[in-house]
């Protein structure tokens, strides 16, 4: 049986973030999200998550967004003590992967105090794949045993297979061209494994002051709930709906 994992990111953002990635998984097709542990809504998401079993959760690790955990860092921090925006990470950029390692570990320790078992790793704006980055994310997967989205440079990723750490076979970022024709089936022809990326979501005034991806959120809530689309896909005989437990 092939299988389809629907990973929502950003679970933790907000209270609205979260509870929209609840309704898509409730009434729609979500199996998976990724929660932001050093964000505002990261305590409400854990109560929804251990209330929605069903969904597989693991850790969306951040570099990118709000403020880290630990208070010591120099060069993953700016001087309000705030991480560091994404374009910094776009052209040349130093930092002391040791920080981010002592970082994304306490934000994977915070996703278990809460008394969750982490379903995967990936990252905020894919940072986890930005020049030696995927050295810290691989070494944390290996460390937890934990599989991984597989959006990493290709020698990382075979880095990653001899290490033994699953991934899917294919990552779509693209919800709109996957699901609304046959894409999908013709993926599968190729791929046992298939994870899409999603980032549904009601709007509060955080969202909408402080993301750059707002409106679309609510786009993909309502793709995902869509009744022909649900029906569409929980139609398919040899494709299952699945989380990371399931590879």
């Amino acid at each position: 049986m092939k299988k389809l994992i629907i990973n929502a990111d950003d679970f933790g953002y907000s209270r609205s973030v979260n509870y929209g990635i609840i309704d898509a998984h409730q009434l729609g097709i979500l199996t998976s999200a990724t929660l932001m542990t050093n964000m505002p809504g990261a305590g409400h998401a854990a109560e929804l998550a251990k209330a929605n079993p069903s969904l597989g959760v693991g850790v969306h690790l951040v570099l990118t967004c709000g403020k880290p955990l630990l208070k010591h860092h120099k060069t993953i921090a700016d001087m309000n003590g705030n991480f560091r925006r994404l374009d910094y990470y776009k052209g040349a950029f130093t930092i002391d992967l040791d920080e981010v390692y002592e970082e994304w570990k306490a934000q994977i320790e915070k996703f278990l105090s809460f008394g969750l078992i982490p379903t995967h790793l990936d990252s905020h704006h894919h940072i986890h794949s930005f020049g030696n980055i995927p050295e810290v994310f691989l070494t944390l997967a290996k460390e937890y045993r934990l599989p991984v989205r597989g959006n990493i440079p290709k020698d990382w990723m075979d880095t990653a297979r001899q290490k033994g750490i699953k991934t899917t076979d294919y990552f779509c970022y693209q919800i709109e061209t996957v699901l609304k024709d046959h894409t999908l089936e013709q993926l599968f022809e190729n791929y046992d494994s298939i994870e899409i990326m999603t980032h549904p979501a009601y709007l509060d005034k955080s969202v909408i002051a402080n993301s750059s991806y707002a409106y679309p959120r609510v786009d993909e809530l309502e793709m995902l709930i869509h009744p022909e689309l649900v029906r569409k896909v929980k139609s398919f005989t040899d494709i299952k709906l699945a989380t990371y437990r399931d590879i």
